[in-house]
């Protein structure tokens, strides 16, 4: 089975260049082109994708919003933003959003497919400053520090860590029940208790904390290189 790919942009050149620099690689389609972000949602919701990429800037619903939405469907989608730039407030919101993927506009041609790559084998992928800022704990919450300065993680069950790492991953709690053979309500009982513990809020607190404590791989471009 193929992994299906709706890509969404408002203007046209941009759709085709990305379509025909994602199309050509074995074993992915196309599903869907979207000119705006609300566009986006109601074909995410029809046909399903595996990985979606937005663009930021959008008229109607812009790519935040529409990462907002997309997150919250059954099953989640998983998100790549594209942007212009990688200032804080972008970063920040694009996490909080549930975008698992950030690539720069400029740096597409070279590392959009493998942050597809990544996506699909449930990694996150990040440039390489969205990575320093989620190691430096600029985005961090909720983790102590032991009198040796090493960081000291709140205690959690090994039912709790498998948990955390598929909810990381982007999948539902209902998939998470089905994965670990669980009812969705002690998914979601599990997934209250993580929450708690670790003081977190947001989606966007479980996928940092998972990069920081190696419970997920994450992918970033090569450093020094330059775009294609």
């Amino acid at each position: 089975m193929k992994q299906r790919i709706l890509i969404a942009d408002d203007h046209e050149v941009v759709r085709r260049g990305l379509v025909t620099l994602l199309q050509s690689h074995e074993g992915w389609e196309i599903c869907g082109e979207a000119r705006d972000g609300r566009e986006a949602v109601e074909m995410a919701k029809t046909l399903k994708p595996d990985v979606v990429i937005l663009d930021v800037g959008m008229p109607n619903l812009n790519g935040l919003a529409a990462t907002r939405q997309l997150a919250h469907l059954d099953p989640p989608c998983k998100v790549i933003v594209l942007t212009i730039t990688d200032s804080d407030q972008v970063i920040r919101e694009a996490l909080d959003a549930g975008a698992r993927g950030f690539v720069l506009k400029s740096d597409a041609a070279r590392d959009l497919v493998s942050a597809v790559e990544a996506l699909l084998r449930n990694r996150v992928f990040f440039t390489p400053r969205v990575n320093d800022m989620v190691l430096a704990g600029f985005l961090e919450k909720g983790t102590t520090f032991s009198n040796h300065g090493v960081p000291k993680l709140p205690t959690l069950t090994t039912r709790e860590r498998e948990v955390l790492q598929l909810l990381a991953e982007g999948k539902s709690s209902k998939e998470v029940a089905s994965f670990l053979n669980l009812s969705t309500k002690t998914a979601e009982t599990h997934r209250s208790n993580i929450m708690r513990k670790l003081d977190f809020h947001s989606i966007r607190d479980l996928v940092v904390y998972a990069v920081k404590n190696n419970i997920i791989q994450v992918q970033v471009p090569p450093s020094g290189t330059t775009a294609a």
